[in-house]
């Protein structure tokens, strides 16, 4: 064993001391240092590979598979929706209105608010609404009320519009409740229910396009006299009817429109007087009376929700032509 050892490493012996007698070149040095066997089993395994699919999914991620149907879709709602109503032609109730009226429109493409102006006297008036008040109406206020369930509860639990008699009932002797706890019945209440529909089909023929409440619209009116401040009043318009909410005075007018913090937080500051609600009746009636000598009346009120819907329907078009343009580029 000895002597096969020895024999072994004789000839490793010379060839490390040849090897260091030669210059250092690669031709030398890369025989020395060629990858076993072994390692180069493992250097093919650590090559990175990928799936086949991949260049097919980037190009398909790329182009996009539902453009052209969504592209389509939008079309034919175009066309569908230019077919019910010519967008660019103002009706003729919105146009004979704005002939008659002493109201001049500004109204921007692409924005949501409508802006009529006017004089009267030495007073400027602007009269604002949007077109958000008809993307959010509520449902049917007959889905939140079932009339059913009042038979169930408490009379004394009952909302005051849905109590036939009591306080709110008009020819009851006496409003509220008796002595005995019982609410009084109004004298419609005992007409029997046959003749109760009878009375009603006589007085309020049957018609569905009357009987659809129109969508509250909110009207922002402000008078300024130079120099002697600014007056607004905040509106809900409904059914041909103005019905006053709230009425502010600032003493300069870019309070009434604060459009910056320091503004903001000056108006937040002020008095703006009590709830109209809280006022004298006499003066709420005044200051309706007033509002209907400057032109906001049951006129305007019926125009507005009509323009609010003209107006919606051309805006809507414009959307669509607009991501239709951007889904085909």
């Amino acid at each position: 064993m000895s002597l096969r050892s020895f024999s072994r490493a004789v000839p490793r012996s010379m060839l490390r001391i040849a090897v260091r007698c030669q210059p250092r070149t690669l031709s030398t040095i890369s025989p020395l240092r060629r990858a076993s066997p072994l390692q180069q089993t493992c250097k093919a395994f650590s090559i990175p590979r990928y799936a086949t699919f991949s260049t097919t999914r980037a190009a398909l991620e790329k182009e996009g598979q539902v453009d052209q149907e969504l592209s389509a879709k939008i079309a034919s709602e175009l066309e569908m929706e230019k077919e019910m109503r010519d967008s660019e032609k103002l009706p003729s109730n919105i146009s004979d209105y704005l002939d008659s009226s002493s109201f001049e429109i500004h109204d921007t493409p692409g924005q949501e608010e409508v802006v009529l102006t006017r004089t009267f006297g030495d007073e400027s008036i602007r009269v604002s609404f949007s077109i958000a008040d008809l993307n959010a109406i509520d449902q049917d206020p007959d889905d939140y009320t079932d009339k059913a369930l009042y038979d169930e509860e408490d009379p004394t639990d009952m909302p005051e519009s849905a109590q036939s008699g009591g306080a709110n009932s008009k020819g009851t002797s006496k409003q509220g409740h008796t002595q005995g706890g019982n609410i009084n019945v109004a004298p419609e209440d005992s007409i029997a229910p046959a003749d109760r529909e009878e009375l009603m089909d006589d007085e309020s023929p049957a018609d569905p396009e009357n009987d659809e409440p129109s969508f509250p619209c909110h009207i922002n009116i402000m008078i300024e006299k130079k120099g002697k401040g600014i007056l607004q009043i905040e509106t809900t318009a409904q059914d041909g009817g103005i019905v006053i909410d709230n009425v502010f005075y600032y003493n300069k007018p870019e309070l009434a429109d604060a459009k910056t913090a320091e503004l903001d937080w000056k108006r937040r500051n002020l008095y703006e007087g009590p709830p109209f609600g809280n006022l004298d009746e006499d003066l709420q009636v005044l200051l309706e009376r007033y509002l209907d000598e400057r032109g906001v009346n049951t006129a305007l009120a019926l125009w507005i929700p009509e323009y609010i819907d003209f107006k919606e329907q051309r805006e809507y078009l414009n959307w669509l032509s607009n991501v239709k343009s951007f889904v085909d580029a």
